[in-house]
């Protein structure tokens, strides 16, 4: 029998995935925000059918309609790699039959669960879900403003602090466990097995590149450098003729900020949101580079006694750690939670933003796929995507785990990702 406590968190799941689809205007189902990625209407279908697809490997799901369990299985890999898609916003079906069928899927899954027991699938439902509200939060971010209503119950404002100064910190060298272990704990497939790395000392940033410290690299001419960029970036970088963050707007002849709803400032002290391709740049023009994925996890979960939980310690996550678990719909300064800081004085290293790695994306040893889901992870160790740290304002908490693996290709500018450099 699933845990009660488990059905609770699938139905706040699924009110976090409601509030975000329930942000847009009807316009908005049926475009597509970004090129490589499905239209809304797509998602509002899938997150339902993944569920039933899903806990079909251990019961029968009955469906509304089954030709469409097939045809919102499953995304499309934004890396493109089987082309663009070229679907009109009439190839869908209507939103509300799109609605109405999802409807139907939940009402199956909840009979089914009554009489459920593998709670594991139970567990990656909520997680696929709360993943989905990440991506249709950044998907959302790319509409034109007037698309997506303002939150109705927004967070109060944070409050002022100082700006933070560029410095780093230095972490003596150690041992780190990534991944985890097999312990019943749900983990993703790509989380096992947990291995231990030996990581030499280095030095790593303190707080995440702010928006102050981006334009320091614009106004230097750091995007028209061609010997800051590899031969792939810089093709990118031209050909989408990529010249400031994604997010940046020249104003005036100035830079504001798209935020969420609307178009605001360029807050300074926030967490810059760049690709892969763009960090790696400039990494080379502040003469550093961006920090291995253990080198990553011994700087936010190191200590001098051992591995802790979280950056801060053990204990459970809340509003004073960091700007994570769908609070807010944007990034605040990178100094506004101070009680996040790791054991070394680390700053922000949970929410806020991803964090870019230099690792790409690979099994552990003693890696295999979940049987309910073989390609969830394998289908990305093609050594075209890198992994990534730490979380966003839209990450949920049950994802801060030090386990946890994201990922994604370096030419991919749409994700909620920063960046932090080290030296050795």
């Amino acid at each position: 029998m699933v845990a009660r406590a488990r059905i609770d968190e699938l139905r706040a799941a699924r009110a976090a995935s409601d509030a975000v689809f329930s942000r847009l205007s009807p316009d908005a189902m049926r475009t597509r925000a970004v090129r490589e990625r499905h239209r809304f209407v797509f998602y509002l279908g899938h997150l339902e059918a993944f569920d039933a697809n899903l806990l079909r490997h251990e019961l029968e799901i009955a469906s509304p309609r089954d030709a469409w369990d097939a045809r919102f299985a499953r995304g499309i890999d934004p890396i493109g790699r089987d082309g663009l898609p070229t679907d009109d916003a009439d190839d869908w079906p209507p939103t509300d039959e799109v609605r109405a069928y999802g409807r139907g899927l939940r009402d199956a899954i909840d009979r089914a669960l009554i009489v459920a027991k593998h709670e594991t699938l139970v567990e990656a439902m909520i997680e696929h879900r709360l993943m989905h509200v990440e991506t249709l939060a950044y998907l959302a971010h790319q509409l034109p403003i007037g698309m997506v209503a303002r939150d109705p119950s927004p967070s109060p404002p944070v409050a002022a602090t100082p700006p933070p100064t560029l410095h780093k910190i230095e972490i003596p060298a150690g041992r780190v466990t990534l991944g985890a272990p097999r312990d019943g704990r749900f983990a993703w497939d790509n989380e096992r097995d947990a291995i231990e790395v030996d990581v030499g000392a280095f030095a790593i940033d303190a707080y995440p590149t702010t928006n102050r410290d981006w334009l320091a690299f614009v106004d230097a001419g750091g995007y028209a450098d061609r010997a800051l960029w590899s031969d792939d970036d810089w093709t990118w970088r031209t050909t989408d003729d990529i010249q400031a963050p994604r997010a940046w707007r020249r104003r005036d002849g100035g830079w504001r900020l798209r935020a969420f709803t609307s178009e605001i400032e360029l807050p300074l002290d926030a967490p810059v949101y760049v690709s892969h391709a763009e960090a790696s740049a400039y990494a080379r023009w502040r003469r550093a580079r961006l920090p291995t994925e253990a080198e990553w996890q011994r700087a936010a979960y190191g200590s001098s006694s051992g591995q802790r939980t979280y950056p801060w310690g053990d204990a459970a996550p809340d509003a004073t750690r960091g700007n994570f678990d769908l609070v807010r719909d944007d990034a605040t300064s990178v100094t506004a939670h101070p009680a996040g800081a790791s054991a070394w004085g680390v700053h922000d290293l949970a929410g806020n933003g991803w964090e870019w790695t230099s690792s790409k994306f690979d099994a552990f040893p003693g890696f295999a796929p979940q049987p309910f889901y073989p390609g969830y992870s394998a289908d990305f160790f093609d050594g075209e995507h890198y992994v990534m740290k730490g979380g966003s304002p839209r990450t949920a908490a049950r994802l801060l785990r030090s386990s946890f693996r994201n990922w994604f290709q370096p030419h991919y500018p749409h994700v909620y990702a920063t960046l932090r450099l080290v030296e050795s």
